[in-house]
């Protein structure tokens, strides 16, 4: 039997928006919110949230432990070392990697994606190579062999994205780009600034609790058009930059 570990990268440090994994959404923080979600999405064995050695992190642990999740702490930059630490902890074949900063995540999404992924035999999945998803929808599934050997390869940003040293060489892997129509990657639903807090919030106080489909929530922004441009005029940060 293959065997599937979720990794949630999250920390309370953040140069846009601190402290935004912990934020109260609806009545459960963020980062329980992307928990809930990647277990709902029933490919996941194991879950584990990955955060920093650094004090502030104390609060990122203690959260974990009241939402009953796993917590492993390591590196503050250099998050690939920090994944790597998880794997040593576990046997594993396959790591789906999820950030703490996508409480909308789709469980269905992450469910679609792992089988493709499985099906396909390869060493790489993501869903942002050409992109149609919202940002904050993303999902990426890995070989636990693949990380092990990019330990060796990967520099600088390429350790603190995790995967961006694979998908940037894609000659020496076997990967999958998967695109999801119709194209929704006009909407931008990850919580990095205050004005995503503002649409996640709205979305959220409207829909309620349940982790929901993307074609929910792009259906109904279709006619809320006012919450789509709270942050639309938000830029990427880079590759390169942390």
């Amino acid at each position: 039997m293959m065997s599937t570990l979720g990794i949630i990268q999250a920390r309370m440090g953040s140069t846009r928006l601190p402290g935004k994994v912990l934020r109260d959404l609806g009545g459960r923080s963020v980062l329980d919110r992307v928990v809930r979600a990647a277990r709902a999405s029933g490919v996941v064995d194991d879950l584990v949230v990955a955060t920093t050695v650094l004090a502030d992190d104390d609060a990122v642990e203690a959260e974990c432990a009241a939402i009953g999740v796993d917590c492993y702490r390591g590196p503050v930059d250099d998050v690939l070392t920090r994944f790597l630490g998880v794997l040593e902890t576990r046997t594993v074949d396959d790591v789906l990697r999820f950030t703490a900063d996508c409480p909308l995540l789709d469980p269905r999404l992450v469910a679609r994606a792992y089988r493709v992924f499985a099906a396909a035999d390869v060493d790489y999945l993501t869903t942002s190579i050409m992109r149609t998803l919202p940002r904050g929808l993303d999902v990426e599934v890995v070989r636990a062999s693949v990380l092990k050997e990019i330990d060796k390869l990967a520099y600088d940003h390429h350790r603190t994205h995790v995967t961006s040293y694979i998908y940037t060489h894609p000659g020496d892997f076997d990967l999958i780009g998967l695109t999801v129509q119709p194209d929704m990657s006009y909407l931008r639903l990850t919580l990095d600034t205050e004005d995503d807090w503002q649409l996640i919030e709205a979305i959220v106080d409207h829909f309620g609790d349940a982790p929901l489909a993307i074609r929910e929530i792009a259906d109904w922004l279709g006619g809320q058009p006012e919450l789509a441009e709270l942050n639309a005029h938000i830029m990427q940060k880079d590759l390169e930059q942390a």
